[in-house]
Protein backbone atom coordinates (compact mmCIF):
# COMPACT_ATOMS: atom_id res chain seq x y z
CA UNK A 1 0.00 0.00 0.00
CA UNK A 2 1.10 3.71 -0.70
CA UNK A 3 3.34 4.75 2.36
CA UNK A 4 1.16 8.19 3.04
CA UNK A 5 -1.55 9.50 6.00
CA UNK A 6 -4.35 11.58 5.74
CA UNK A 7 -5.52 13.69 8.49
CA UNK A 8 -9.17 13.28 10.37
CA UNK A 9 -10.72 16.24 8.48
CA UNK A 10 -9.63 15.21 5.43
CA UNK A 11 -11.25 11.58 5.89
CA UNK A 12 -14.52 13.66 7.29
CA UNK A 13 -14.29 15.69 3.99
CA UNK A 14 -13.91 12.55 1.88
CA UNK A 15 -16.58 10.44 4.07
CA UNK A 16 -19.07 13.31 3.45
CA UNK A 17 -18.86 14.28 -0.09
CA UNK A 18 -18.93 10.21 -0.80
CA UNK A 19 -22.26 10.04 0.65
CA UNK A 20 -24.00 13.25 -1.23
CA UNK A 21 -22.69 11.52 -4.41
CA UNK A 22 -25.44 11.22 -6.88
CA UNK A 23 -28.24 11.07 -4.21
CA UNK A 24 -28.54 14.59 -3.27
CA UNK A 25 -29.67 15.55 -6.94
CA UNK A 26 -31.72 12.75 -7.68
CA UNK A 27 -35.57 11.51 -6.42
CA UNK A 28 -33.73 9.50 -3.63
CA UNK A 29 -36.23 7.78 -1.17
CA UNK A 30 -39.20 9.14 -3.25
CA UNK A 31 -40.36 5.39 -2.76
CA UNK A 32 -41.95 6.29 0.58
CA UNK A 33 -43.72 9.01 -0.92
CA UNK A 34 -43.72 12.31 0.99
CA UNK A 35 -42.19 10.53 4.06
CA UNK A 36 -39.10 10.44 1.96
CA UNK A 37 -37.11 11.98 4.40
CA UNK A 38 -38.04 9.91 7.22
CA UNK A 39 -36.72 6.73 5.00
CA UNK A 40 -33.47 8.77 4.38
CA UNK A 41 -33.34 9.08 8.23
CA UNK A 42 -33.74 5.43 9.09
CA UNK A 43 -31.75 4.55 6.25
CA UNK A 44 -29.08 6.41 8.28
CA UNK A 45 -29.95 4.79 10.74
CA UNK A 46 -29.15 1.11 9.50
CA UNK A 47 -26.09 2.55 7.88
CA UNK A 48 -24.75 3.62 11.66
CA UNK A 49 -25.30 -0.38 12.65
CA UNK A 50 -23.93 -1.54 9.44
CA UNK A 51 -20.67 1.38 10.56
CA UNK A 52 -20.01 -0.61 13.60
CA UNK A 53 -19.52 -4.46 11.72
CA UNK A 54 -16.90 -2.48 9.66
CA UNK A 55 -15.83 -0.72 12.84
CA UNK A 56 -15.34 -3.96 14.87
CA UNK A 57 -13.43 -5.46 11.92
CA UNK A 58 -11.00 -2.48 11.76
CA UNK A 59 -10.40 -2.84 15.40
CA UNK A 60 -9.06 -6.32 15.17
CA UNK A 61 -6.75 -5.54 12.40
CA UNK A 62 -5.99 -1.95 12.54
CA UNK A 63 -3.13 -1.78 10.22
CA UNK A 64 -4.39 -3.60 7.67
CA UNK A 65 -7.00 -3.08 4.66
CA UNK A 66 -10.40 -5.14 4.17
CA UNK A 67 -8.33 -6.80 1.33
CA UNK A 68 -5.29 -7.81 3.98
CA UNK A 69 -7.69 -9.08 6.83
CA UNK A 70 -10.18 -11.00 4.76
CA UNK A 71 -6.90 -13.29 4.18
CA UNK A 72 -6.01 -13.42 8.13
CA UNK A 73 -9.79 -14.18 8.71
CA UNK A 74 -10.62 -17.01 5.91
CA UNK A 75 -7.01 -18.46 4.85
CA UNK A 76 -4.54 -16.90 2.46
CA UNK A 77 -6.54 -18.92 -0.89
CA UNK A 78 -9.97 -18.16 0.48
CA UNK A 79 -9.30 -14.38 1.69
CA UNK A 80 -7.44 -13.85 -1.69
CA UNK A 81 -10.44 -14.84 -3.61
CA UNK A 82 -13.01 -13.39 -1.35
CA UNK A 83 -10.66 -10.20 -1.48
CA UNK A 84 -10.59 -10.40 -5.01
CA UNK A 85 -14.39 -10.08 -5.26
CA UNK A 86 -14.15 -7.06 -3.35
CA UNK A 87 -12.35 -5.27 -6.05
CA UNK A 88 -14.34 -6.55 -8.74
CA UNK A 89 -17.87 -5.02 -6.38
CA UNK A 90 -15.72 -1.45 -5.93
CA UNK A 91 -14.46 -1.45 -9.63
CA UNK A 92 -18.11 -2.16 -10.58
CA UNK A 93 -19.48 0.23 -8.15
CA UNK A 94 -17.45 3.35 -9.78
CA UNK A 95 -18.39 1.98 -13.11
CA UNK A 96 -21.90 2.49 -12.30
CA UNK A 97 -20.85 5.99 -10.35
CA UNK A 98 -19.20 6.80 -13.46
CA UNK A 99 -21.93 5.77 -15.85
CA UNK A 100 -24.97 7.44 -13.31
CA UNK A 101 -22.39 11.00 -13.71
CA UNK A 102 -22.16 10.50 -17.71
CA UNK A 103 -26.12 9.92 -18.31
CA UNK A 104 -27.47 12.32 -15.59
CA UNK A 105 -25.22 15.41 -16.67
CA UNK A 106 -26.42 13.85 -20.31
CA UNK A 107 -29.91 14.61 -19.19
CA UNK A 108 -29.91 17.73 -17.60
CA UNK A 109 -27.39 20.55 -19.80
CA UNK A 110 -24.82 18.42 -21.91
CA UNK A 111 -27.78 17.05 -23.85
CA UNK A 112 -25.81 16.69 -27.42
CA UNK A 113 -21.91 15.77 -26.32
CA UNK A 114 -21.44 11.73 -26.46
CA UNK A 115 -21.36 9.60 -23.33
CA UNK A 116 -17.99 8.50 -24.04
CA UNK A 117 -16.43 12.01 -24.22
CA UNK A 118 -18.00 12.90 -20.85
CA UNK A 119 -16.60 9.16 -18.89
CA UNK A 120 -13.43 9.78 -20.67
CA UNK A 121 -12.63 13.61 -19.15
CA UNK A 122 -13.60 12.10 -16.06
CA UNK A 123 -11.65 8.70 -15.66
CA UNK A 124 -9.14 11.21 -16.84
CA UNK A 125 -9.09 13.55 -13.92
CA UNK A 126 -9.69 10.84 -11.62
CA UNK A 127 -6.55 8.62 -12.56
CA UNK A 128 -4.36 12.13 -12.53
CA UNK A 129 -5.43 13.03 -9.41
CA UNK A 130 -5.23 9.52 -7.93
CA UNK A 131 -1.79 9.27 -9.16
CA UNK A 132 -0.21 11.83 -7.53
CA UNK A 133 -1.04 10.02 -4.00
CA UNK A 134 -4.29 9.68 -1.40
CA UNK A 135 -2.06 12.65 -0.04
CA UNK A 136 -3.09 14.91 -2.25
CA UNK A 137 -6.95 13.78 -2.98
CA UNK A 138 -7.47 14.41 0.45
CA UNK A 139 -5.99 17.71 0.11
CA UNK A 140 -8.21 18.20 -2.86
CA UNK A 141 -11.20 16.93 -0.70
CA UNK A 142 -10.59 19.73 2.09
CA UNK A 143 -10.92 22.47 -0.96
CA UNK A 144 -13.74 21.42 -2.80
CA UNK A 145 -15.81 20.85 0.81
CA UNK A 146 -15.76 24.41 1.46
CA UNK A 147 -16.99 25.49 -2.26
CA UNK A 148 -19.70 22.66 -1.82
CA UNK A 149 -21.00 24.10 1.81
CA UNK A 150 -20.71 27.75 -0.08
CA UNK A 151 -22.98 26.50 -2.87
CA UNK A 152 -25.36 24.81 -0.65
CA UNK A 153 -25.94 27.68 1.61
CA UNK A 154 -26.45 30.18 -1.38
CA UNK A 155 -28.73 28.01 -2.91
CA UNK A 156 -30.95 27.58 0.04
CA UNK A 157 -30.98 31.08 0.82
CA UNK A 158 -32.12 32.51 -2.71
CA UNK A 159 -34.49 29.68 -2.66
CA UNK A 160 -36.16 30.68 0.61
CA UNK A 161 -36.18 34.30 -0.73
CA UNK A 162 -37.63 33.66 -3.80
CA UNK A 163 -40.84 32.49 -2.13
CA UNK A 164 -40.88 28.85 -3.84
CA UNK A 165 -40.81 26.76 -1.00
CA UNK A 166 -44.50 25.78 0.36
CA UNK A 167 -43.96 23.11 3.66
CA UNK A 168 -47.87 21.93 2.29
CA UNK A 169 -46.95 19.87 -0.17
CA UNK A 170 -44.91 17.88 2.81
CA UNK A 171 -48.41 17.27 4.52
CA UNK A 172 -49.78 14.76 5.70
CA UNK A 173 -47.43 13.34 7.80
CA UNK A 174 -47.58 9.15 7.48
CA UNK A 175 -50.18 9.53 4.24
CA UNK A 176 -49.31 5.97 3.22
CA UNK A 177 -48.19 4.11 6.53
CA UNK A 178 -44.87 2.65 7.54
CA UNK A 179 -44.94 0.18 5.03
CA UNK A 180 -43.66 1.86 2.63
CA UNK A 181 -41.31 4.19 4.47
CA UNK A 182 -39.50 0.74 6.08
CA UNK A 183 -39.12 -0.99 2.46
CA UNK A 184 -37.86 2.01 0.82
CA UNK A 185 -35.55 2.34 4.01
CA UNK A 186 -34.26 -1.09 4.40
CA UNK A 187 -32.35 -1.78 2.09
CA UNK A 188 -32.70 0.92 -0.38
CA UNK A 189 -31.46 3.99 1.57
CA UNK A 190 -29.63 1.91 4.14
CA UNK A 191 -27.69 0.22 1.25
CA UNK A 192 -27.17 3.34 -0.78
CA UNK A 193 -25.11 5.56 -0.12
CA UNK A 194 -24.68 4.78 3.57
CA UNK A 195 -23.64 0.65 2.74
CA UNK A 196 -21.25 1.62 0.40
CA UNK A 197 -19.27 3.37 2.53
CA UNK A 198 -17.54 -0.26 2.94
CA UNK A 199 -14.98 1.29 0.37
CA UNK A 200 -13.37 2.93 3.19
CA UNK A 201 -12.30 0.23 4.93
CA UNK A 202 -9.91 -0.03 2.10
CA UNK A 203 -8.60 3.54 3.23
CA UNK A 204 -8.96 3.50 7.21
CA UNK A 205 -5.00 2.54 7.56
CA UNK A 206 -4.14 5.58 6.50
CA UNK A 207 -5.80 7.25 9.05
CA UNK A 208 -3.11 9.56 11.44
CA UNK A 209 -4.76 9.05 14.42
CA UNK A 210 -7.23 5.85 13.99
CA UNK A 211 -8.43 6.44 17.14
CA UNK A 212 -10.86 8.54 16.32
CA UNK A 213 -11.91 6.86 13.43
CA UNK A 214 -15.34 6.25 15.24
CA UNK A 215 -16.46 9.39 15.19
CA UNK A 216 -15.19 10.69 11.80
CA UNK A 217 -17.07 8.03 10.49
CA UNK A 218 -20.08 8.26 12.61
CA UNK A 219 -20.10 12.52 12.01
CA UNK A 220 -19.89 12.44 8.59
CA UNK A 221 -22.60 9.14 8.40
CA UNK A 222 -25.06 11.90 10.29
CA UNK A 223 -24.20 14.85 9.23
CA UNK A 224 -24.45 13.47 5.33
CA UNK A 225 -28.00 11.63 6.01
CA UNK A 226 -29.45 15.01 7.40
CA UNK A 227 -28.22 16.87 4.44
CA UNK A 228 -30.08 14.29 1.93
CA UNK A 229 -33.03 14.20 4.29
CA UNK A 230 -33.20 18.22 4.47
CA UNK A 231 -32.33 17.89 0.68
CA UNK A 232 -35.29 15.46 -0.67
CA UNK A 233 -37.67 17.57 1.59
CA UNK A 234 -37.27 20.53 0.10
CA UNK A 235 -37.21 18.88 -3.61
CA UNK A 236 -41.19 17.98 -2.62
CA UNK A 237 -41.33 21.25 -0.53
CA UNK A 238 -40.95 23.14 -3.95
CA UNK A 239 -41.55 20.53 -6.82
CA UNK A 240 -44.75 18.53 -5.17
CA UNK A 241 -44.39 14.71 -4.65
CA UNK A 242 -45.44 13.70 -7.86
CA UNK A 243 -43.22 16.13 -10.27
CA UNK A 244 -40.33 14.68 -7.74
CA UNK A 245 -41.24 11.17 -8.30
CA UNK A 246 -41.19 11.70 -12.04
CA UNK A 247 -37.97 13.52 -12.65
CA UNK A 248 -34.78 12.17 -13.19
CA UNK A 249 -32.80 15.66 -11.31
CA UNK A 250 -35.71 16.92 -9.24
CA UNK A 251 -32.80 19.23 -7.40
CA UNK A 252 -32.41 21.04 -10.42
CA UNK A 253 -35.82 21.90 -11.37
CA UNK A 254 -36.20 22.81 -7.79
CA UNK A 255 -33.20 25.72 -7.98
CA UNK A 256 -34.85 26.24 -11.35
CA UNK A 257 -37.51 28.24 -9.05
CA UNK A 258 -35.18 30.76 -8.18
CA UNK A 259 -36.22 33.90 -9.56
CA UNK A 260 -35.48 37.06 -7.62
CA UNK A 261 -36.34 40.04 -8.95
CA UNK A 262 -36.43 38.66 -12.80
CA UNK A 263 -32.82 39.02 -12.92
CA UNK A 264 -30.92 36.34 -10.18
CA UNK A 265 -32.75 33.38 -12.18
CA UNK A 266 -31.35 30.16 -13.76
CA UNK A 267 -28.67 29.26 -11.42
CA UNK A 268 -28.75 25.70 -12.73
CA UNK A 269 -25.11 25.81 -12.73
CA UNK A 270 -24.80 25.54 -8.89
CA UNK A 271 -26.43 22.31 -9.16
CA UNK A 272 -24.29 20.87 -11.95
CA UNK A 273 -21.31 21.81 -10.24
CA UNK A 274 -22.61 20.33 -7.05
CA UNK A 275 -22.57 17.03 -8.99
CA UNK A 276 -19.69 17.21 -10.64
CA UNK A 277 -17.96 17.83 -7.07
CA UNK A 278 -19.80 15.02 -5.50
CA UNK A 279 -19.74 12.75 -7.77
CA UNK A 280 -15.60 12.79 -9.00
CA UNK A 281 -15.08 11.88 -5.23
CA UNK A 282 -17.50 9.40 -4.91
CA UNK A 283 -15.81 7.79 -7.95
CA UNK A 284 -12.25 8.16 -7.05
CA UNK A 285 -12.87 6.65 -3.70
CA UNK A 286 -14.37 3.14 -4.99
CA UNK A 287 -11.97 3.59 -7.88
CA UNK A 288 -9.00 3.75 -5.27
CA UNK A 289 -10.22 1.18 -3.23
CA UNK A 290 -9.72 -1.07 -5.99
CA UNK A 291 -6.59 -0.24 -6.82
CA UNK A 292 -5.19 -0.46 -3.27
CA UNK A 293 -6.76 -3.58 -3.74
CA UNK A 294 -5.18 -5.23 -6.49
CA UNK A 295 -1.77 -3.60 -5.36
CA UNK A 296 -1.95 -5.52 -1.64
CA UNK A 297 -3.33 -8.45 -3.72
CA UNK A 298 -0.70 -8.57 -6.71
CA UNK A 299 1.87 -7.24 -4.23
CA UNK A 300 2.27 -4.43 -6.87
CA UNK A 301 4.91 -2.34 -6.11
CA UNK A 302 3.23 1.04 -7.00
CA UNK A 303 0.05 1.72 -7.26
CA UNK A 304 0.78 4.22 -9.75
CA UNK A 305 1.77 1.59 -12.76
CA UNK A 306 -2.03 0.37 -12.66
CA UNK A 307 -3.84 3.45 -12.15
CA UNK A 308 -4.06 4.19 -15.88
CA UNK A 309 -4.87 0.62 -17.32
CA UNK A 310 -7.53 0.11 -14.60
CA UNK A 311 -8.73 3.47 -15.41
CA UNK A 312 -9.53 2.30 -18.97
CA UNK A 313 -11.20 -1.14 -17.39
CA UNK A 314 -13.77 1.70 -15.40
CA UNK A 315 -14.21 3.45 -18.75
CA UNK A 316 -14.96 0.41 -20.55
CA UNK A 317 -17.28 -1.38 -18.19
CA UNK A 318 -18.86 2.24 -17.45
CA UNK A 319 -20.31 1.98 -21.59
CA UNK A 320 -21.01 -2.03 -21.33
CA UNK A 321 -23.26 -2.07 -17.94
CA UNK A 322 -26.49 -0.47 -19.23
CA UNK A 323 -27.71 -0.11 -23.15
CA UNK A 324 -29.28 3.22 -22.02
CA UNK A 325 -30.14 5.03 -18.30
CA UNK A 326 -33.75 3.04 -17.84
CA UNK A 327 -31.61 0.19 -17.79
CA UNK A 328 -29.03 1.64 -15.57
CA UNK A 329 -31.73 2.64 -13.22
CA UNK A 330 -34.06 -0.70 -13.67
CA UNK A 331 -30.77 -2.96 -12.79
CA UNK A 332 -29.37 -0.60 -9.68
CA UNK A 333 -32.93 -1.12 -8.12
CA UNK A 334 -34.08 -4.73 -9.12
CA UNK A 335 -30.85 -6.68 -10.14
CA UNK A 336 -27.82 -5.96 -8.15
CA UNK A 337 -29.66 -4.53 -4.84
CA UNK A 338 -30.01 -7.88 -3.29
CA UNK A 339 -28.00 -10.64 -5.13
CA UNK A 340 -24.99 -8.31 -5.07
CA UNK A 341 -25.13 -5.08 -2.81
CA UNK A 342 -26.43 -6.69 0.53
CA UNK A 343 -24.03 -10.18 0.57
CA UNK A 344 -21.24 -7.81 0.09
CA UNK A 345 -21.75 -4.40 2.18
CA UNK A 346 -23.41 -7.28 4.83
CA UNK A 347 -23.77 -10.49 5.20
CA UNK A 348 -20.18 -11.37 4.30
CA UNK A 349 -18.25 -8.50 6.46
CA UNK A 350 -20.84 -9.54 9.54
CA UNK A 351 -19.77 -13.48 8.78
CA UNK A 352 -16.38 -12.21 8.83
CA UNK A 353 -16.29 -10.01 11.95
CA UNK A 354 -18.02 -13.51 13.62
CA UNK A 355 -15.28 -15.67 12.52
CA UNK A 356 -12.62 -13.08 13.63
CA UNK A 357 -14.23 -12.79 16.90
CA UNK A 358 -14.07 -16.42 17.35
CA UNK A 359 -10.88 -17.14 16.20
CA UNK A 360 -9.41 -14.78 18.42
CA UNK A 361 -11.00 -15.96 21.19
CA UNK A 362 -9.39 -18.86 21.01
CA UNK A 363 -5.90 -17.51 20.50
CA UNK A 364 -6.69 -15.51 23.68
CA UNK A 365 -7.65 -18.96 25.44
CA UNK A 366 -4.47 -20.74 24.50
CA UNK A 367 -2.24 -17.80 24.95
CA UNK A 368 -3.23 -17.63 28.87
CA UNK A 369 -3.18 -21.63 28.84
CA UNK A 370 0.36 -21.11 28.01
CA UNK A 371 1.09 -17.81 30.48
CA UNK A 372 -0.19 -20.34 33.20
CA UNK A 373 1.58 -23.63 32.72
Amino acid sequence: MEKAKISVIQLFAMMFLFDLGSAIVVSYGIGAKKDAWLAILLGMCGGIAVFFIYYALFRQYPNLPLTGYVRKIFGKYVGWIIGLLYVIFFLYQAARGLRDFGDLLLASTMTSTPLLALNILMVLAICYVLYLGIEVFGRTTEVFIVILIFFGLAGNLLLYFSGSVDLHNLQPFLENGWKSILTTAFPLTTLFPFGEMIAFTMLLPYLNRPELAKKVWLSAVISSGLILSYTTSLDIAVLGVETVEKSTFPLLSTVGKINLFDFIQRLDVIVVFTFLITMFFKISILFYSAVIGIVDLFKVKNHQQIVLPMGVILLFLSMMIASNFAEHIEEGLDIIMYPLNLPFIVVIPLFMLLVALIRNGFKKKNRSKSNVT
